[in-house]
């Protein structure tokens, strides 16, 4: 299963009054939304400034992800990066600095 990292920012364009609506129609559509079956959402959060925030999600089904993720375009901007462990990302790096050495 392949894991993901998700970041996303709200959008704050307008006039202090349309941010301010369109951040009720954000939780409004927010509170109906439910993460699919095939997604575990391992980590999901909020950032402190109250602007965005992060989450860690494994799945084997990339387009779903995209399909959430369109839901929330009018009000949030994303990026989705695909992510490994930290153990393994490192195995990794070592092997690509031992070809490196090599040649």
């Amino acid at each position: 299963m392949a894991k993901y990292h998700m970041s996303w920012k709200t959008r704050a364009n307008g006039s202090a009054k349309q941010n301010h609506d369109d951040g009720k129609a954000l939780l409004a559509a927010f509170g109906k939304w439910q993460a699919p079956s095939d997604q575990s959402w391992i980590q999901f959060l909020s950032s402190l400034d109250g602007q965005g925030g992060f989450a860690v999600i494994e799945t084997d089904n990339a387009a779903g992800l995209l399909a959430e993720v369109s839901k929330f375009t009018t009000w949030n901007e994303f990026a989705i990066v695909p992510v490994v462990d930290i153990v393994e990302g490192v195995t990794l790096a070592a092997a690509g600095a031992d070809f490196r050495e090599s040649v």
